[in-house]
């Protein structure tokens, strides 16, 4: 909780010798950001709005779209205007190896409703970051709307990649992450070989020569909101999507679409804080209230799994088989470290490659 200022500290602020203690005990709003659609309306309604009333203090709420890059040109430039910041774990090794993510420390969390102290509620890979704290597990997957893909439906992954028998329009997102390994997935290798493959030249020529094949095909887009867009207006026959953001659409508005999780790439998103900012410790009280069992089981209103077990007690069960928890014998971990380390490599040849 935010402190009231002392008259020293305001003397200090005043005269402009502690501008921290100025900054840190302002009436400035946090600065919250995460990626919009379904599951940013979910994070307002079960994170965001509860903490506004509860204490009083003002969020600004904006969307990204994921990466490294806008963070680290805030924190390299020392101009910080983000203070939480939802980090997908694709991007955390790095974010956190680089320097531009603050230490968290998770034994500030809260218990679990049912009085289970936080190391134990969470799964142990949503506290395995020391700047991160798991909010949701999801998965990116592939849908097709059922009035649009034909007579024939898709089943497993390499169908995303047959033109022959699924003519039209693919839908990706325009990132080298989870579409390489899309690739070489379609392409036969065993997903336990994937990273080991995709480390090498060898692997990553054969990923995008598999990707060569629908090149043509392929409609890209930045922010996962414009898949389900995408999937309606007849953009595309098939789209890579979250998959909270298809469930959404069958769910609030009844779209006819169906989600294949053959394939499926899962992984953990959370809350970080962005390494410089001012309001430290009310990012800190925003995570720890917004990482709370109640907050946490809000995500089943988009089909995202909880990282707490206490908040899995509180899914409807008529939920639970879409949440991406009961898919994962069809489906890869992401592996972040191998991101860490070729993210910045593969996204330089992922970028030449689209401009061949």
């Amino acid at each position: 909780m935010k402190k009231l200022m002392t008259s020293a500290g305001l003397a200090l602020c005043l005269s402009g010798l502690h501008l921290g203690v100025c900054a840190q005990t302002s009436n400035e709003p946090l600065t919250v950001v995460s990626f919009g659609g379904a599951y940013g309306a979910a994070q307002k309604r079960h994170q965001i709005d509860p903490y506004v009333a509860e204490t009083g203090k003002k969020i600004l709420f904006e969307t990204y779209t994921g990466g490294v890059a806008e963070l680290k040109a805030q924190v390299q430039s020392g101009r910080v205007q983000w203070d939480v910041i939802d980090v997908e774990t694709v991007d955390l090794e790095r974010g956190c190896s680089e320097g531009l993510l603050e230490t968290i420390p998770h034994e500030v969390l809260l218990p679990g409703d049912d009085g289970t102290p936080a190391a134990e509620d969470f799964i142990p890979e949503g506290l395995e970051s020391e700047c991160l704290v798991a909010e949701i597990v999801y998965s990116t997957i592939f849908a097709y709307n059922n009035d649009t893909i034909g007579q024939s439906r898709p089943t497993k992954l390499e169908d995303f990649f047959d033109l022959k028998n699924f003519p039209g329009k693919r839908a990706l997102r325009k990132r080298p992450q989870i579409t390489m390994e899309w690739a070489l997935i379609a392409d036969g290798v065993k997903p336990e070989d994937v990273y080991r493959l995709l480390s090498t030249p060898e692997g990553q020529a054969r990923a995008f020569a598999k990707l060569d094949t629908i090149k043509h095909d392929v409609v890209w887009f930045d922010s996962w909101s414009q898949a389900p867009q995408l999937l309606n207006d007849g953009g595309a026959v098939m789209v890579q999507s979250a998959n909270g953001r298809v469930f959404d659409a069958i769910k609030q508005e009844n779209k006819p679409f169906t989600i294949v999780w053959d394939g499926h790439l899962y992984d953990l998103g959370g809350w970080s804080i962005v390494k410089g900012t001012p309001h430290f410790d009310e990012a800190l009280d925003f995570i720890k209230f917004a990482t709370t069992t109640k907050a946490l089981a809000g995500f089943q209103d988009v089909a995202y799994g909880p990282p707490r077990k206490s908040s899995l007690a509180l899914v409807d069960k008529n939920v639970l088989p879409h949440l991406p928890t009961n898919h994962l014998e069809k489906g890869l971990k992401v592996d972040s470290v191998f991101w860490a380390d070729y993210g910045e490599s593969l996204g330089e040849k992922f970028n030449e490659w689209l401009l061949k």
